[in-house]
């Protein structure tokens, strides 16, 4: 039977979807890695973007290469066996801490915005993840691709709303306190944030590339899934700079700004805020899944069940507690994978050159 191929947008919309998540929905990545740098945060997501598209492409195309089914066929090519496999550590518990985090989120969400037991959301992000990874691969392609556009759209649409209801008001803007930042530097910060959302990525990127349609779908899908993150963090952070300073002392701010819309455009950016942290949930439990075991095996359903049951139940944690822990560890370990892909890229593109230069 032959493989079905998944075009650019697939691709892309892929990459968007399993990037996109609470933290991102909620406005509080943003505001974390830009907004707090004011107009600064602008060029910082446009760094973001060319770093999203340029390690987004070498993991795709290393997984295309190898016929990777996980993750760690791509980091142990693009950092030897003793990198390789402490890269891969970090993978494999940052994937599963992530999925936590998710499920943990859902429950947030419908506990804050919807007045449910948050149990009740926990459990149904659960189930919805574990039935599409069950699926396979295309399977979560799938899922997320038809998700992705709702996402952009509704993010553009209440930012571009805002600005147009709120002006930027530069006296609000040059007040804002660089030091409240994640990270102490916009360049930096960029880099960090790509890091820690690559980290997250790999796992679904990786065998992506495997089936992706050939090397115009990875360039391009890469280039347009950057583009399209940038976009998105864009909107949400110029969302947050005309919304200043009420929004920098909120925990879920994008919701606090559909606030200021009548009621069913908050409600329905809950909806897809629930939708975004379901697509990072299914990313991550494929990802984490089919590093331990072959996908579409027995076992591999069997630990699908497991990991759901276990993540589960961590999830009761809280979200703040675990994002808290969690994300700011996930960007500066998810560096050694950035340094081990700029190894291999560099010493590709010598190679390249020195096989060039013999041949004239």
């Amino acid at each position: 039977m032959t493989e079905k191929h998944v075009s650019a947008f697939g691709v892309a919309a892929t990459y968007i979807g399993t990037v996109v998540g609470a933290g991102f929905a909620s406005g509080q990545e943003v505001l974390q890695f830009f907004g707090h740098f004011g107009l600064r945060g602008i060029p910082a997501i446009g760094l973001a973007v060319a770093l999203f598209s340029l390690y987004g492409y070498l993991i795709l195309e290393l997984g295309k290469k190898l016929g990777a089914k996980s993750h760690l066929p791509v980091v142990r090519e693009a950092g030897g066996r003793v990198v390789g496999t402490a890269v891969d550590g970090v993978i494999t518990f940052f994937l599963f801490g992530a999925l936590v985090a998710m499920t943990a989120g859902a429950g947030a969400v419908f506990d804050e915005q919807f007045g449910l037991p948050s149990a009740v959301g926990n459990v149904l992000l659960v189930v919805a993840a574990l039935l599409t990874v069950l699926a396979g691969i295309h399977g979560v392609v799938t899922a997320i691709s038809l998700v992705v556009p709702a996402l952009l759209v509704a993010v553009v649409g209440i930012s571009v709303a805002t600005l147009l209801r709120t002006p930027l008001n530069p006296a609000a803007i040059r007040a804002v306190d660089p030091a409240r930042a994640a990270v102490p530097s916009w360049p930096l910060s960029a880099v960090v944030y790509v890091s820690y959302n690559i980290v997250l990525t790999v796992g679904v990127l990786a065998p992506l590339g495997t089936i992706a349609a050939g090397p115009r779908a990875l360039k391009l899908g890469s280039a347009l899934g950057g583009l399209g993150l940038g976009i998105g963090a864009l909107a949400i952070h110029l969302a947050l700079l005309a919304t200043l300073p009420q929004s920098a002392r909120l925990q879920v701010p994008m919701i606090y700004i559909a606030g200021r819309f009548p009621v069913l455009v908050q409600v329905g950016y809950s909806l897809i805020l629930l939708l975004e942290i379901y697509t990072t949930a299914v990313g991550n439990l494929y990802g984490f899944v089919a590093r331990i075991v072959k996908p579409r095996s027995a076992a591999f359903r069997w630990l699908v069940v497991a990991t759901s049951v276990v993540a589960l139940l961590a999830g009761r944690l809280g979200f703040s507690r675990i994002v808290r822990t969690l994300y700011p560890a996930v960007g500066y370990a998810g560096l050694l994978l950035l340094l081990a892909l700029t190894y291999k890229l560099v010493l590709g593109i010598l190679k390249r050159s020195q096989h060039g230069g013999g041949t004239v």
